[in-house]
């Protein structure tokens, strides 16, 4: 064949036209159909209501608050002082299942983004083909062998392709926060019941206590029925007294044992496997710097899922409005064929194929109106999801505030109540064996104290509790990451 003979591969002019008219489109092209995504408007209050003032906090015996960054940089458990705490919590990340779903959530959205991504490329194809035929009284048969290349390429020319690809890449960023958001959720209610185990062990070894001080008076008040100085009636009382005080152990271990079992779940341990010795309680209440409110909108996990998601609803709109425009496809292919496998790839037996295709829907009955109108829908109540949240999110800290505040004041008098009661019952109990007072003041005053030391406690871990809370509502130690 002559070198300037025609090459059979090449388009023709007419082809070349239509290519270059498509071409010129996508450069011209490659709009958007979809809406500028803005973030929506939310109440921003300068500060927060219920932060305590500075003469409230020297009142309340508050220590100096630390910047407002230093919960976002480590584990916010360590600010309770607690070893075995920090030890337990560190291991959330790994073993809490709940976690564990959420984590694999996470990859499937990253999975996601990947497959949204490759509808932009082209999709390349290999095909190969080996056909023997024959029939009726002929004896012949025929080979036919076949072996191309095809590929395949739909121009985002309307932008539904990268509009599916956003709406990826924010789901992907609301799953990121959602796995935030879960881990925090287990921190907190890890944090939580450990310290409700540990105010169970300080109540158990406050009754312990307790239980032997009554013994005690049980057998003074024994020995004084036996000498005929006191009635049965004593007696019975103190017997009550002491059955009543062994009522609450045992109260006590049950209620321990399901902070136990609930713990070990938290871990992704069997609660048969699980163990928490009794230990001394560190009741350390760390001082939670609130900030700012802007803050909380980036803090906050929850926050940042609900965002993402209006974005990612956003984007959906633009997907439904591309129905509205042609959509156009690239095809391709080279190969050959034959009839002997041999002589396949022979020139002479080359084939290709250039073709471009358009499709417009002319009448669909309103579908693709009703579709874009179900987007934007969709995205309204994503936008109203999204304020609620953050409405709610500023509900929270202000009751964690205000609740930290009454409690600080509220242990304080719960102490003085407490030492009050416990100098009434060495009193009364005194005055018992001095045959000065009833047996029945004397149960009165040893109630009143039991009741008031065990206050105390419950003061003591509210406050800790609280302080979880509070640091839960702030966004923990979650920061905004740069996603993908």
């Amino acid at each position: 064949m002559s070198k300037h003979a025609s090459n059979p591969l090449r388009p023709t002019p007419r082809f070349q036209s239509i290519a270059l008219a498509v071409l010129t489109a996508l450069a011209a092209g490659g709009c958007a159909v979809g809406p500028a995504y803005k973030l929506p408007e939310t109440p921003s209050p300068a500060a927060f209501k219920e932060t305590a003032s500075d003469a409230e906090k020297a009142a309340a015996g508050w220590t100096a608050a630390a910047p407002a960054d230093t919960l976002e940089r480590g584990p916010w458990w360590q600010l309770f002082g607690d070893p075995l705490l920090n030890q337990l919590a560190e291991s959330i990340e790994v073993s809490n299942q709940n976690v564990a779903a959420a984590a694999a959530n996470y990859a499937q959205a990253r999975a996601l983004v990947g497959e949204q991504r490759a509808a932009l490329f082209p999709a390349v194809d290999l095909n190969g083909s080996a056909t023997r035929s024959g029939g009726g009284g002929d004896t012949r048969t025929a080979s036919q062998y076949r072996a191309n290349i095809g590929a395949s390429w739909e121009p985002d020319i309307w932008g539904k392709l990268r509009a599916g690809t956003n709406s990826a890449k924010a789901s992907l960023q609301a799953s990121a926060a959602d796995l935030a958001a879960a881990r925090l959720s287990a921190q907190g209610e890890l944090a939580t019941n450990y310290f409700q185990l540990r105010q169970a062990d300080a109540e158990k070894a406050l009754l312990d206590a307790t239980t032997e001080g009554y013994e005690r008076v049980l057998q003074i008040t024994q020995n004084r029925f036996d000498a005929g100085v006191t009635t049965k009636s004593d007696l019975l009382q103190a017997q009550t007294q002491l059955a009543n005080a062994r009522i609450d152990q045992v109260t006590l271990v049950r209620q321990r044992a399901t902070l136990e079992h609930a713990i070990a779940v938290l871990l992704g341990k069997a609660a048969s496997d699980f163990a928490l010795a009794p230990a001394p309680w560190n009741m350390t209440v760390p001082d939670v710097p609130a900030g700012v409110p802007s803050t909380l909108l980036q803090r906050r996990p929850d926050i940042a899922s609900a965002e993402r998601s209006v974005a990612a609803a956003n984007e959906q709109i633009g997907i439904a409005r591309a129905a509205y425009f042609p959509s156009l496809n690239l095809t391709g292919s080279y190969g050959y064929g034959a009839n002997a496998a041999s002589g396949l790839f022979n020139a002479s037996n080359s084939l290709w194929s250039l073709g471009l295709s358009a499709a417009q829907t002319l009448f669909d009955a309103g579908a693709t109106k009703s579709r874009v109108a179900g987007a934007e829908a969709s995205r309204d109540a994503a936008i109203a999801r999204y304020r609620q949240t953050v409405l709610t999110a500023f509900a929270d800290v202000e009751n964690q505030l205000s609740a930290t505040r009454a409690l600080a004041t509220q242990q304080d008098l719960r102490r003085i109540a407490s030492e009050a009661a416990d100098q009434v019952e060495a009193q009364m109990l005194n005055r018992y064996r001095a045959g000065q007072v009833s047996y029945t003041d004397v149960v009165t005053a040893q109630t009143t104290a039991l009741t008031a030391r065990r206050a105390l406690v419950q003061s003591q871990v509210d406050r800790q509790t609280t302080a979880i809370a509070l640091i839960q509502s702030l966004g923990g130690g979650w920061h905004a990451a740069s996603g993908e």
